[in-house]
């Protein structure tokens, strides 16, 4: 057999099992979200919705029993149980008696600048994706209203979110429709609302390696512009309609990575704390601070309003661990988010069936590991929104 032979046979494998991967994903999204195949949100506890709003849940049991606000689901145990949607109206109703602006709606007020968020590293395995879709989440339940992008051709952040690239994106749909060459869209139209209120997505494909391919031609013809300005640029026809956009940013420092950079004016580096990572976490900030001082150096500001380091998958009693832990907080100080990601099987096991903790029952995990972990991330995700609340001013 051929050399050419033997290729050719690779490709014919190769294709296969994508398509039969493909296949397989869609019926499993067709059996875990009957009857349409379409995500929805699942129904929060009394005590859930409380914690979210920042109220006692008597005061939601007055409300209900007073007539005021949406009527939540009532168990035959009469047990409280209210949508996502419901949350959201009752913090409009709130927000109307509330002692001082933004007690239940803390997103942006006048003079305010909309917050981007870049979430990124170069290596894989460091929780970015699983970081991007909590923070996003967790932020648009707390009333900010959100938009995700994900600019990773691999398209994590897109799955979660109940979006499958090969049989929903087959004539575009991404943030490279917007930031192209040639005709490109307004934003708006790549712009899909999901299934939580408040948050609004820009799915991913492996379209999005186009702008790779495509930048470096553009600039040998003298037509790529500031190419750097283009997520930028992009934003800014949408800034009205969001509080704070997170970018969940390709693994690698290409012309996508470093469009977001220009964009962004917070910027979370997850890391891993296992000696590879920080290893390959110092390629990464050499290379970062040579790409900035290029972009700077064509006329970009690149100052950010914060910059900040999420420790991803921790154990506590990892000793390894927590000796890298300490290396960290003594080099970086409160550069390192005093809360870190806990590593969790709470949080894996979410991830089989395409969603995030906050979207899965309590009740499919022990309590202990459930609680351990939504304290977690509640925490990290808490502390960034007092960053962005004290880029506001607040």
């Amino acid at each position: 057999m051929s050399r050419a032979d033997t290729q050719e046979d690779l490709n014919a494998v190769i294709r296969q099992h994508s398509e039969v991967l493909a296949a397989q994903l869609h019926s499993q999204r067709e059996s875990l979200f009957p009857p349409d195949a379409s995500k929805s949100m699942r129904k929060f506890t009394s005590g859930e919705a409380a914690a979210l709003l920042s109220v006692n849940d008597s005061y939601l049991r007055k409300l209900h029993l007073d007539g005021k606000g949406p009527s939540p689901e009532v168990s035959s145990g009469n047990r409280r149980h209210y949508s996502a949607e419901d949350i959201h109206n009752l913090r409009i109703l709130l927000e109307k008696t509330a002692r001082k602006p933004g007690d239940y709606l803390p997103g942006r007020r006048a003079g305010d600048h909309l917050q981007i968020i870049g979430v990124m590293n170069f290596k894989g395995g460091s929780g970015k994706t699983t970081s991007s879709a909590h923070l996003a989440q967790r932020l648009a339940l707390k009333g900010y209203r959100v938009l995700a992008i994900d600019l990773d051709p691999q398209a994590s952040l897109t799955a979660l979110h109940g979006v499958q690239p090969e049989f929903d994106l087959l004539d575009g749909g991404t943030l490279y429709d917007a930031i192209r060459y040639e005709d490109p869209v307004p934003i708006a139209e790549v712009i899909r609302k999901t299934y939580i209120p408040n948050l609004d997505l820009i799915p991913g494909n492996l379209e999005l390696m186009e702008f790779e391919h495509e930048t470096p031609r553009a600039l040998s013809r003298g037509n790529a512009g500031l190419f750097f300005f283009r997520v930028k640029e992009a934003l800014a026809q949408v800034d009205e309609r969001y509080d704070v956009v997170v970018i969940d940013c390709p693994p690698q420092l290409g012309f996508l990575t470093m469009s977001a950079l220009s964009a962004a004016t917070g910027v979370l580096v997850t890391i891993h704390p296992e000696m590879l990572d920080v290893m390959s976490m110092s390629q990464f900030l050499r290379m970062t601070a040579d790409l900035m001082d290029v972009i700077a150096d064509s006329g970009a500001d690149m100052s950010h309003d914060w910059m900040r380091y999420l420790l991803t998958r921790y154990e506590p009693t990892d000793a390894p661990q927590n000796r890298i832990v300490a290396f960290l907080r003594t080099m970086y100080g409160d550069k390192v988010l005093n809360a870190p990601m806990l590593k969790s099987t709470a949080i894996s096991d979410a991830g089989l069936t395409k969603q995030t903790l906050y979207e899965v029952e309590r009740s499919a995990f022990t309590r202990t590991t459930y609680d351990r972990a939504i304290e977690s991330l509640n925490a990290v995700n808490d502390e960034i929104a007092q960053l962005i609340q004290k880029t506001w001013g607040r």
